[in-house]
């Protein structure tokens, strides 16, 4: 969603995945893509060193990948708890950390270079429904991670922020959507599950020249599912 709503926009937009049909999926949309599985160890450095070879410079990049599980506590593996906090708090941290001095030589003073986290509602905003120990503490992280991040890094010029969406007809929500998307959609006080147009204004605001001035901040796109509870 943010991917194709940030290109129609103009912006040159590159979707790292791993998924050859999401990402053939993107190319078909016009955007460029690098097969990448981000959990692998080296790969970060890797995507890393793509986008400078070909690119030269960056100047937004969005924390996207994540994972979640779910389990009874007494039946939670641990192998559950390390892919969840691996993918969604490690990955993040070492791209941004690989992609700093690309980001760094295109940000200035009045334009900033952009890190934008996505988090989660379920992240410390909220607790969850469902048994998902793992992803809710993974996503807590990322939102103290990004308020870290945003103070060490303002003096590079780079401004890191996060939306903490609520749901959205993505892969990770279809089968809970499916399963009980009326009762859901009526927890926010809008009556309604999110839509692409909904994230993709949290993001363009984020990149543009209007969230310049913002950072370390944790923005709830969620219909008020968590802020009105």
């Amino acid at each position: 969603m943010i991917a194709e709503g940030l290109f129609a926009q103009g912006a040159q937009v590159i979707v790292a995945g791993r998924k050859t049909e999401s990402l053939e999926r993107a190319r078909r949309s016009g955007l460029k893509t690098v097969q990448v599985d981000l959990a692998r160890d080296g790969a970060p450095q890797s995507l890393a060193e793509h986008i400078n070879r070909d690119y030269g410079r960056l100047d937004v990049l969005i924390n996207n990948a994540g994972t979640t599980w779910g389990r009874p506590i007494a039946e939670f593996p641990v192998s559950g708890w390390d892919k969840v906090v691996d993918l969604n708090v490690r990955v993040p941290f070492l791209l941004t950390q690989a992609l700093l001095p690309t980001l760094t030589r295109s940000g200035t003073a009045d334009n900033p270079s952009r890190v934008i986290m996505i988090g989660s509602i379920d992240g410390g905003l909220r607790v969850p429904e469902t048994p998902s120990y793992s992803y809710s503490a993974s996503k807590a992280a990322v939102h103290q991670l990004t308020r870290h991040l945003a103070r060490d890094l303002g003096e590079s010029r780079i401004t890191v922020n996060a939306i903490a969406p609520g749901p959205f007809e993505s892969r990770m929500m279809d089968a809970v959507l499916a399963a009980d998307g009326n009762r859901i959609a009526a927890l926010s006080p809008l009556g309604r599950i999110g839509r692409p147009e909904d994230v993709v204004g949290a993001a363009t605001y984020l990149a543009s020249k209007a969230g310049a001035y913002l950072t370390g901040a944790i923005i709830p796109v969620d219909g008020g599912i968590a802020t009105t509870a």
